[in-house]
């Protein structure tokens, strides 16, 4: 929705009808920044389903409410130069990957009971638990 606002409030004040706007480089970042946003959001929502739900909750859930902070910090970063979106789209990028790789080790586990019988969930549980909190590192 904020994304929305920001697009919206750019259109408003630039001068011309529809999304062609020659010259206006503050709408071309807002709308490009909201693209990219937008364009990421499913891969977002089915790895933290997965994640969430073949693996553990809670450091799912964790890494999904940094994912959206650091959207933030991305699309805001994108306002400015676009240098200063890097971060966050680095920042971005590691939280996908940690919510990628616990739904293999989720989908790994699964096999692993189904095939050998061995049952590795509360060791994965206990890791991701333990790494969720290195996201925060820039």
């Amino acid at each position: 929705a904020f994304f929305a606002s920001k697009l919206e409030h750019e259109s408003k004040h630039c001068n011309g009808k529809g999304f062609q706007r020659p010259g206006s480089s503050a709408f071309d970042r807002v709308y490009t920044a909201n693209q990219n946003c937008g364009h990421t959001y499913p891969t977002f929502l089915a790895v933290l389903w997965c994640a969430g739900l073949l693996c553990s909750q809670a450091p799912a859930a964790f890494a999904g409410l940094m994912y959206l902070f650091v959207r933030q910090k991305y699309f805001v970063g994108y306002l400015g130069e676009r240098t200063q979106s890097t971060p966050g789209y680095l920042f971005g990028k590691r939280i996908i990957l940690f919510l990628f790789l616990m739904s293999v080790a989720g989908i790994l586990n699964y096999y692993l009971i189904f095939f050998f019988g061995s049952d590795f969930e509360m060791h994965i549980k206990t890791i991701t638990s333990a790494i969720s909190p290195l996201l925060l590192i820039p």
